[in-house]
């Protein structure tokens, strides 16, 4: 099977299996709640790039970002701190599904010929998108074998 593939269905796996997702996509950030079907929260696969580092691996720059709708109390701002919305409840959600992801990746990545790079990073989503949305994006680099095409002839 193709490895792009493969890394595909492997995080969309995991993230149909966490209790708090409900839809999982896999689009660039500014289609991440255009869909009128999809129901929040969304975590969405976007694979950004990817490189040779070496004639048998094939590395993909993958980030997946996790998002809620922001709900927004119209009474009088009654906490300055919190505020009337649920931003912090978003990001403490949205971040606990990435970091539940991230922990079944790293625990399952030697079972599927996958490693990563063991720093990924976090970055927050703040009011963002047309629907208004909360959550997080982590990105990290995947090496997968690249063992479909053999760059040597029969005597290599």
């Amino acid at each position: 099977m193709n490895t792009y593939t493969q890394l595909l269905y492997y995080i969309k796996s995991l993230g149909d299996a966490d209790v708090f997702v409900n839809t999982v996509t896999k689009s660039v950030d500014e289609n991440l709640d255009i869909y009128k079907g999809n129901i929040f929260p969304i975590l969405n696969i976007n694979v950004t790039g990817a490189s040779y580092p070496s004639q048998s691996v094939i590395r993909y720059n993958v980030e997946l970002t996790c998002i809620d709708l922001r709900d927004i109390n119209k009474e009088i701002v009654n906490d300055k701190f919190f505020e009337n919305d649920n931003e912090v409840d978003n990001l403490n959600e949205t971040q606990a599904v990435l970091n539940r992801v991230w922990l079944n990746m790293i625990k399952d990545f030697a079972d599927n010929d996958i490693t990563a790079s063991e720093t990924p990073t976090l970055l927050p989503l703040i009011y963002e998108g047309k629907n208004v949305y909360d959550g997080w994006q982590l990105t990290f680099d995947a090496d997968m074998p690249n063992t479909i095409i053999s760059l040597c002839d029969d005597e290599c």
